[in-house]
């Protein structure tokens, strides 16, 4: 299969499917000497994870990582702290799955021959015929994003490392937009709704804060534990979350990450209105990268503002804008345009970004701003007109597998590392490029 990598010089390349084994993550260019746990993987990965609130499909991966390779296994030698640590050679990721049991399989198999309208079932099995992975709908499912935010987790490590953040949330769902909110703002909620996942998360406390998988251990230990999740799937107890209290201490709504809370309930509300009639609804994602050198991207086919555009690669994901996007074609070149300044410490300023960051393919120093547009979940609980794909012949399809009501409450953290993903990989180009001739 091709089409399944990432970069040109921090390359991603990721594999599995919703029903095999598992997922794997196989980055190059992570340089050496950064020290990455699972357990910091893990907490990026349960922002997107399902079987966490109605707004999401009831499947409970709990979406483990093991690092398989990349790490240096002990100190290499003495005087030396560098057990755990990055050494520079490829470095592995693996997501088993753990909820795919046969119940589930036996659904998508009375189902199969009928796709699902929306969906990629149909196309995917005019590729691959009678081999097209269809079991949960194969790589084609949003299973397979979770590769992407377990990358994004190093590539924003490194960025941060270099001044460089990235911050996604929602801006809109079921119809519901968000007010402009400062930056700063949105991350000080960012960290908080964070937190309150992973406190709220039995396997989160299952799992790393008893110590049961641990910087150090060997990939043969952690394998009984896993084979424990597994039995207890299902059985771990609910936390419940004091929404009041959350409100007040940390201003957000625990269940959708949206920075105004008001506008988050309404959303909430109204997914779920949505989900009830047995429909589905979409939305949009917003993603603003801060420190950002200017200068950075390359012209003609590989434009940063187009790189970025690479994100129509995420499931769901029908339109990506940067800055004003669509809206520039009701401005004017006056109103468009970014003017500048320079002020008082000479240094160059902006009077406006509608560029969102990029112009010619190139940074500009300002926030780069990126816009999703996520269509609705195909899956629905309505019959749909559909066809045999086998024999031809037209049919009628009652949904019966697990879905999403929505999915832009689970695609920012996708958003989010996808972008870091590029930006890391251009980052890494500008400085390369820069030191050929630069002092």
């Amino acid at each position: 299969m091709l089409g399944c990598d990432l970069g040109t010089i921090f390359r991603t390349t990721v594999a599995g499917g919703s029903y095999q084994d598992g997922l794997t993550i196989h980055l190059q260019g992570v340089p050496p000497g950064m020290l990455i746990t699972e357990e910091q993987i893990y907490e990026d990965l349960l922002l997107r994870k399902p079987g966490q609130s109605e707004l999401a499909s009831p499947r409970r991966e709990p979406d483990i990582p093991i690092i398989y390779s990349g790490i240096n296994a002990a100190d290499t030698m003495p005087g030396f702290t560098n057990a755990g640590h990055t050494n520079g050679t490829p470095f592995v990721i693996l997501i088993p799955n753990l909820d795919r049991h046969f119940e589930h399989i036996d659904q998508y198999q009375v189902t199969n021959r009928t796709p699902r309208p929306g969906h990629a079932s149909y196309a995917s099995y005019q590729k691959y015929n009678q081999w097209d992975d269809a079991i949960g709908a194969g790589i084609f499912s949003g299973r397979y994003t979770s590769t992407i935010v377990a990358a994004g987790v190093v590539a924003k490590a490194v960025l941060a490392d270099k001044g460089i953040q990235v911050t996604a949330y929602v801006k809109e769902a079921a119809g519901v937009k968000a007010p402009e909110v400062g930056i700063d703002e949105i991350r000080t909620k960012a960290a908080a709704y964070r937190r309150i996942r992973k406190e709220h998360d039995p396997i989160w406390q299952f799992v790393y804060q008893s110590g049961r998988i641990k910087p150090g251990m060997r990939f043969l230990e952690k394998l009984p534990v896993l084979a424990e999740v597994e039995k207890m799937i299902g059985k771990f107890p609910a936390m419940e979350m004091d929404e009041a209290r959350i409100r007040k201490e940390h201003g957000i709504n625990s269940k959708l990450f949206c920075p105004d809370p008001d506008v988050a309930d309404e959303m909430v509300k109204k997914i779920v209105e949505i989900k009830e009639s047995g429909d589905s609804s979409g939305g949009v994602v917003e993603v603003v990268a801060t420190g950002v050198p200017a200068g950075m991207g390359e012209p003609v086919f590989k434009k940063l503002d187009g790189e970025l555009g690479r994100m129509m690669s995420i499931g769901a994901v029908k339109a990506v804008e940067v800055g004003a996007g669509l809206a520039v074609k009701d401005l004017t070149g006056s109103q468009c345009n970014d003017s500048m300044y320079v002020d008082k410490n000479k240094k160059v300023q902006f009077r406006s970004n509608n560029a969102g960051g990029i112009t010619g393919g190139l940074t500009t120093g300002q926030n780069i701003v990126v816009r999703l547009a996520v269509k609705p979940t195909p899956t629905i609980s309505k019959d749909q007109d559909t066809i045999d794909k086998v024999s031809l012949e037209n049919k009628i399809l009652s949904a019966v597998t697990r879905r999403d009501p929505t999915l832009v409450a689970r695609i920012w953290p996708v958003a989010e590392a996808f972008t870091s993903l590029i930006l890391l990989d251009h980052l890494m180009m500008h400085v390369g490029y820069q030191g050929m001739w630069r002092e």
